[in-house]
C-alpha cells in the first residue's frame, strides 16, 4: 500500500485497505468538506469526504446529506443542528456517520450558512468528552424508540443533560466542545498548543469567578435589604432624642436605594455587562476555532491535485477563504465588545466604590448619634453593626469583580493584538510537526 505525507500534515493512502467492521479510516489531519444547497443536497466536496464516505463522486455529489446520517443517531441533535442554521448562525455538533460499505466514524461538525445552502467542515474527535457525548447519545437514542417522543422533545432532553454536565446552554457547549477537539487534534498531530487556547480558557475561568461574585454580591443585598427601613423605625422609635438618627437613616436608605438601581442595572439584568461578557466569550471562542478549520480546509484545497467530480476546487478554496476571513473578524469584534464590557464594569466598580463610602460615612455618624442617645441606642447599635459587616464583605467583592474585570480586559486586548498568531489568517495553512 502506498502511503503519501502531505506538506499539510494528514495522511494520504492509496487503495488504503478498509476493514470489515467498525470504524472507517480517517486520520487526524484531514478535514471533511461539503456544500449544500437549503435542501441539504451535496453540491461540492473534498477527497477525504469522499475517500472515508466510501462512495462515487457520482454517487455523492446531488444526494442529500443525509445519506451518510448513522441509525445510531438521536434526532434530537439534527434538530438542535437545523434550529441553529435557520436562525443563520453557525453550530457545531458530534455526529456519528455511515460510510457506504456500513463502516461508521465520528466526526466534530462545525455548519455554517453559505450563499443560499450550507456549508460544512469536520475533523476528527478525539477529546475525553467524545467518550462522554457517545454515552449520552446512546441513551438518547433509546428513549426516542422506546417513547416514540419527538426531534424538538428529544432535543429539550439533550439541552436538560448538557445543563447537568455543567453548560449554561448549546453554544455553551459548543464552543468548549470544538475548543477541546481543536487542543486534542493538536496534541495528536504535535503540534503547539494554540496560544487562543490557554487565553480564552483563563478569560472563561476569569468569567465564571466574576459570575460567582456578583451572585454573592445579590446574595448581600438580598440579607440588608430591609435593614435601613429597620433602622429608621428604631430611630422613630427614640424620638425626639433620635431625630438625628432618623434623617441620617433616610440619607442611607436612599443611598442603599441608588446602588440597589446600579445593582440591577448592571448585574440582574439578563441584558446587563456581566451576563454579556460571558455569551460573546463563548460565541467568540466558538467562531475563532471555526475560522481556523476553515483556512486549513481551504490549504487543502489549494494542494488538492485530483479531480473532485465536478467541485471546483479554485472556486471553494476562494470562498472558504473568505468565509474564514469573515468569521475571524466577527471573532475579533466580538473579542473588542468584551474588552469593551469589562472596561464599563470597571467604570462602574468605582462608581458603586464611591457610594459604599458614602454609606460607610453615613453609618459612622449613626454610630456617633446612637451613642447619645440612652443606652447607646440598644438595638439600633446592633443594626448599624450589621451594615458594617456587609459594608466590608461588598468592599472585598468589588475588589474581586474588579480584578477578574481587569484579567478578562488584558487577556481580550492580548487575543486582539493577535500576539504570537492566536487568531487564524485566511490563506496561511498549518502545518503539524509530527503527521497523524
Amino acid at each position: 500500500m502506498l502511503q503519501r505525507v502531505s506538506p499539510l500534515g494528514f495522511i494520504e493512502k492509496r487503495n488504503e485497505r478498509r476493514p470489515a467492521t467498525g470504524g472507517a479510516p480517517f486520520h487526524a489531519g484531514e478535514i471533511f468538506f461539503s456544500r449544500t444547497d437549503q435542501r441539504g443536497v451535496i453540491l461540492a466536496a473534498n477527497y477525504i469526504f469522499q475517500r472515508v464516505s466510501g462512495y462515487d463522486w457520482n454517487d455523492l455529489l446531488g444526494a442529500p446529506h443525509k445519506l451518510i446520517r448513522h441509525p445510531d443517531m438521536p434526532k434530537g441533535v439534527f434538530w438542535l443542528f437545523w434550529d441553529s442554521l435557520k436562525r443563520g448562525e453557525p453550530v457545531g455538533a458530534y455526529v456519528k456517520n455511515r460510510a457506504r460499505d456500513g463502516l461508521y466514524y465520528w466526526v466534530y461538525a462545525v455548519a455554517m450558512p453559505f450563499q443560499d445552502g450550507y456549508l460544512s467542515v469536520r475533523i476528527k474527535p478525539s477529546s475525553d468528552l467524545l467518550r462522554v457525548i457517545e454515552k449520552e447519545y446512546e441513551t438518547l437514542r433509546a428513549t426516542e424508540i422506546e417513547d416514540g417522543i419527538s426531534s424538538e422533545e428529544s432535543a429539550d432532553i439533550l439541552l436538560q443533560r448538557l445543563q447537568a454536565l455543567g453548560y449554561a446552554d448549546y453554544p455553551e457547549f459548543a464552543s468548549d466542545a470544538l475548543a477541546q477537539e481543536l487542543a486534542s487534534r493538536d496534541s495528536a498531530l504535535g503540534n503547539p498548543q494554540n496560544p487562543a487556547t490557554e487565553q480564552f480558557e483563563n478569560m472563561i475561568v476569569a468569567a465564571v469567578a466574576l459570575q460567582d461574585e456578583t451572585v454573592a454580591l445579590s446574595a448581600g443585598f438580598d440579607a440588608v435589604s430591609t435593614v435601613p427601613t429597620n433602622m429608621r423605625i428604631i430611630a422613630a422609635r427614640l424620638e425626639p432624642s433620635g431625630g438625628a438618627v432618623s434623617s441620617l437613616a433616610q440619607n442611607y436608605w436612599e443611598m442603599s436605594e441608588e446602588m440597589q438601581r446600579w445593582f440591577q442595572d448592571y448585574i440582574n439584568n439578563t441584558n446587563s455587562d456581566f451576563t454579556a461578557i460571558r455569551r460573546t466569550l463563548d460565541t467568540s471562542r466558538f467562531l475563532c476555532g471555526t475560522a481556523r478549520i476553515l483556512t486549513e480546509t481551504a490549504a487543502i484545497f489549494s494542494k488538492e491535485r485530483r479531480a473532485l467530480g465536478r467541485t471546483d476546487t479554485g472556486l471553494e478554496k476562494h470562498q472558504i477563504n473568505d468565509l474564514a476571513a469573515q468569521y475571524a473578524s466577527k471573532a475579533k469584534a466580538g473579542l473588542q465588545h468584551i474588552e469593551d464590557e469589562a472596561h464599563r464594569i470597571l467604570q462602574a466598580i468605582d462608581m458603586m466604590r464611591r457610594f459604599t463610602l458614602g454609606l460607610s460615612s453615613t453609618r459612622v455618624m449613626c454610630n456617633i448619634e446612637s451613642a447619645r442617645l440612652p443606652n447607646g441606642g440598644g438595638s439600633l447599635v446592633d443594626v448599624i453593626n450589621q451594615l458594617g459587616v456587609f459594608q466590608g464583605n461588598l468592599m472585598r467583592q468589588l475588589e474581586q469583580i474588579e480584578a477578574q474585570s481587569h484579567l478578562i480586559e488584558e487577556y481580550a486586548q492580548a487575543l486582539i493584538s493577535n500576539k504570537g498568531g492566536t487568531l487564524p489568517r485566511p490563506e496561511f495553512g498549518m502545518q503539524s510537526k509530527k503527521q497523524g
